[in-house]
C-alpha cells in the first residue's frame, strides 16, 4: 500500500438510505475523501437536498429514487450507477425501517414482514446486485451492511427489527467467506444509540435519557458523523485485510 490509503479519488460508492442519518453521514465522508457517490432513497426531496450537500465536495454525485425491497428497482438502480459512473467499488446497504413497537403477541405477520422486507430482503437485493458488478469487474471491492445492537441484545416490542438486523450480520459473514477469494470483503456496522430521525423520538424522551444515557460510558448519544470515518476506512484499501466482521460503534454501551 502506497500513498494515502484513505484517498478515494476515482472510487465509486453506493449508499442506500443515504439521504439522512447515518447513511448521509457515510456518503458525505466518502465524498469528502474524493469518492463519487450515488445515494438511494425513497424521498425525492431528501434525495435532492442530500445530493446538493455532497456535491459541495466537488465529486460526481447522483441521487436515485429506489425502494430496496423491490428487486426490479434495485437492479435498475445498480445498472444505472455502473452506466453513469463507469464502475462500482463499494456498496453500503444502509436503508432500513423501524418497527411499530407492538407487543410480540399482538404483532401481525404483515408487520413483521414489512420490517424484514426492507431491512433484510432489501439488504440482500442490494448486496447481491453490488456483488455481481464487483465480480464482473474482477478488481475486488467492499460491501457493508448497517446492522444494530438489537441484533445481539433483546429488544422488547422489536422482534422484527432485531431479527432483520441479526440476519444481516449472518448474511454479511457468509458473503465475506464466499467472496474473499475474489478480493471482495464484507463487514457489518452495529450502531449503538445514535441520534437519527428514526431513533430520536425515543432518545429525546425523559425516561429514556434518565435510564439509558447513564449506561453510555462516553456520556452522550452517538451522532451520524461518528460513522463517517469508518465508512471511508471500510471503502478504502486500508481495510483490505478486514472482512467478515461486525463492528460495534456504541460509545462503550455494551461493555458497561
Amino acid at each position: 500500500m502506497s500513498g494515502n490509503p484513505f484517498d478515494l479519488t476515482g472510487h465509486v460508492s453506493v449508499v442506500t438510505g443515504g439521504n439522512s442519518g447515518i447513511g448521509l453521514a457515510m456518503a458525505d465522508a466518502l465524498a469528502a475523501a474524493g469518492a463519487d457517490v450515488c445515494i438511494w432513497g425513497t424521498n425525492a426531496d431528501r434525495n435532492e437536498a442530500a445530493a446538493e450537500k455532497l456535491a459541495q465536495h466537488g465529486g460526481r454525485v447522483r441521487a436515485l429514487r429506489c425502494d430496496v425491497a423491490e428487486e426490479d428497482q434495485v437492479e435498475q438502480a445498480m445498472e444505472q450507477v455502473v452506466t453513469e459512473f463507469g464502475r462500482l467499488d463499494s456498496c453500503f446497504a444502509n436503508a432500513g425501517v423501524g418497527g411499530a413497537g407492538t407487543r410480540f403477541t399482538e404483532t401481525d405477520l404483515s408487520e413483521f414482514r414489512r420490517v424484514t422486507r426492507v431491512n433484510l430482503d432489501g439488504a440482500f437485493l442490494t448486496l447481491r446486485a453490488a456483488a455481481r458488478r464487483l465480480l464482473a469487474q474482477g478488481e475486488g471491492g467492499s460491501l457493508v451492511g448497517t446492522s444494530s445492537l438489537a441484533a445481539q441484545q433483546g429488544q422488547p416490542r422489536g422482534q422484527a427489527y432485531a431479527a432483520s438486523k441479526a440476519g444481516l450480520i449472518s448474511m454479511i459473514k457468509s458473503i465475506a467467506v464466499e467472496l474473499a477469494r475474489h478480493g471482495i470483503r464484507a463487514n457489518a456496522v452495529l450502531p449503538g444509540w445514535v441520534s437519527t430521525p428514526l431513533a430520536d423520538p425515543a432518545l429525546q424522551s425523559e425516561p429514556f435519557q434518565r435510564k439509558v444515557l447513564p449506561r453510555v460510558p462516553v456520556g452522550r448519544w452517538g451522532t451520524p458523523s461518528d460513522f463517517g470515518a469508518l465508512a471511508v476506512y471500510l471503502a478504502s484499501p486500508a481495510s483490505s485485510f478486514h472482512t467478515a466482521d461486525a463492528i460495534t460503534v456504541d460509545g462503550g454501551y455494551v461493555s458497561f
